[in-house]
């Protein structure tokens, strides 16, 4: 591959019909309405069955995947790209929820590995726009045991022991693997996850899929995967900085920071040694690197990939168009040692 000069890479529409899917996401994303229903928006994607294409400047039209073989510490960062063995490790993607999706889980890397040969999956809910009533589920509000969990799966009555959690927007949830969850309709949502496509699903409400069967359960995998813990708090609660960035979400697969921008900022994420995945979910901007001047432009509904090796630069949102949201996903290569937490500390109070 030549050795073309990195810059912010945007990527071909990849879009997935879904039983539950609504019209929602094609409109938003700038692209012509129609009545096909698109559940998933796959933003950035390394899943062989659906490798991003890249849409912008000289390397348009490559895979993301070969661009990634191609150069991995540059693209991925060094830390990242010896920790993952040279793939990129997150899926992110905007979800529209019409109808209610299955109740479902994810194994972790240990039961993926062993089943599928797979990573496992973690994710994270960042929610974009609600209907007035909207809700999910996430985790269990009360003990059950898996025996119960499975007369439950079987009578239908699943939903009575799960966490009901109504929403609006800018609510989060960090969802571990094994947690149970469920997105509802009348939902728009971010999603960031390990890059796995392997999803459990308990129960479906009897509906058939898009090919007018049954959709497959798998009852008896989820009830290995399953966390039975009940926790007091399934919401994350985080604080949003003026004009900056928030930490959302810090956990052992991944980062979440929240850019709420009225003018320009300056982020210097060199430090992370990580590629940075930035989705606009409110508003217009341009993202400008500061090594070579390089940029594009980002409205709601867009993604960019960040390379490791040019992740300093600058929001810069459009004037006269009020508030840019956008969420930034990475790898935290930090080190987190007690003399590192300090300098931490001082750097979020900083930037």
């Amino acid at each position: 591959m030549e050795k073309t000069e990195l810059y912010p890479l945007l990527f071909r529409p990849n879009l997935h019909p879904v039983v539950w899917g609504g019209r929602g996401l094609k409109p938003w994303k700038g692209l012509p309405a129609d009545e096909e229903p698109i559940g998933e928006s796959w933003e950035v994607s390394v899943v062989p069955s659906s490798v991003s294409i890249v849409a912008n400047g000289p390397l348009e039209g490559t895979p993301l995947t070969r661009l990634v073989a191609a150069r991995p510490q540059e693209m991925l960062g060094e830390s990242v790209a010896r920790r993952y063995g040279n793939e990129l490790p997150l899926l992110v993607k905007f979800i529209d929820a019409e109808k209610d999706l299955s109740i479902q889980v994810h194994p972790d890397d240990t039961m993926a590995q062993r089943e599928h040969g797979k990573r496992g999956k973690s994710e994270m809910w960042y929610v974009i726009n609600a209907q007035p009533g909207a809700y999910l589920y996430a985790g269990f509000k009360e003990h059950i045991t898996p025996y119960e969990y499975k007369r439950r799966v079987e009578d239908g009555t699943i939903t009575e022991v799960l966490a009901r959690h109504e929403v609006r927007a800018g609510d989060v949830f960090y969802l571990p693997a094994g947690r149970v969850h469920a997105i509802c309709g009348g939902i728009l949502l971010a999603e960031v996850q390990q890059s796995s496509d392997v999803t459990y699903r308990i129960f479906d409400y009897n509906r058939p899929g898009m090919d007018g069967r049954p959709r497959q359960l798998h009852t008896e995998l989820a009830a290995q995967a399953l966390d039975y813990t009940v926790e007091s708090e399934y919401r994350t609660q985080y604080a949003l900085r003026e004009n900056g960035a928030s930490l959302v979400v810090d956990t052992p697969h991944f980062t979440v920071r929240v850019n709420e921008v009225y003018r320009p900022i300056h982020r210097d994420l060199i430090k992370y040694d990580s590629f940075i995945i930035s989705m606009c979910m409110q508003g217009s901007c341009r993202i400008r690197l500061r090594s070579n001047g390089a940029e594009v432009a980002l409205q709601a509904g867009q993604t960019c990939f960040i390379p490791a090796a040019v992740a300093d630069y600058d929001i810069l949102p459009n004037e006269g168009e009020g508030l840019c949201r956008i969420l930034d996903a990475f790898i935290d290569n930090m080190d987190r040692s007690l003399l590192s937490s300090v300098s931490r500390f001082l750097h979020l109070t900083r930037k």
